[in-house]
């Protein structure tokens, strides 16, 4: 199988917090053993051996270093990035291949053309060469802030607790075109 890239958000292992009735969009696990887990292993059923993935902020929170390591070191992929987040004290001492505070890479698409992406932890109204096709990808909002037709949210909220593709994230672009637009 070919190596693939997959985007990914605001996984917060370790997080305890995330469960509470306090938050907004509150997971649906019922201890932070039982979320990371879950995160953890659909990451590996994501996410082959020789995949790059590009982690768009707060990996992990309020959690010990060590433990931070011990996720991390149980995560497949062969190269993984980190787009700094709010919440990446700790996340941004663990051994990526790369950590930015933003960034733009090209990915290619599954018919060998590429696509350049415009990578934030936070939404923009505009990013660079937006206006050449490039598509911009954030986290932060937790599947709180409406995507566009050429920008969307990519945390583990809004994709089943799991890093996607740039196909999964197009069907997704699709779909916040149709809503925008309104029925024909």
């Amino acid at each position: 199988m070919a190596s693939r890239t997959l985007f990914s958000s605001d996984h917060h292992f370790g997080h305890r917090a995330l469960l509470g009735e306090r938050m907004t969009t509150r997971r649906p696990f019922s201890s932070v053993e039982e979320h990371d887990e879950a995160l953890i292993a659909n990451w590996n059923a994501a996410v082959g051996p020789e995949d790059t993935v590009w982690h768009l902020g707060d990996f992990c929170y309020r959690c010990g270093e060590d433990y931070a390591r011990s996720v991390f070191a149980r995560l497949r992929g062969r190269r993984r990035f980190l787009v700094r987040g709010n919440h990446d004290k700790i996340g941004a001492r663990l051994p990526w291949d790369g950590i930015l505070d933003v960034a733009r890479v090209v990915v290619p698409g599954p018919d060998g053309a590429v696509q350049g992406v415009w990578l934030s932890h936070y939404a923009h109204r505009v990013w660079p060469r937006m206006h050449h096709g490039d598509l911009h990808f954030y986290g932060h909002s937790h599947g709180t802030l409406p995507g566009t037709a050429a920008s969307t949210d990519v945390g583990v909220d809004c994709f089943g607790f799991r890093p996607v593709t740039l196909d999964e994230i197009w069907a997704r672009l699709a779909e916040n075109a149709s809503v925008a637009t309104g029925p024909p």
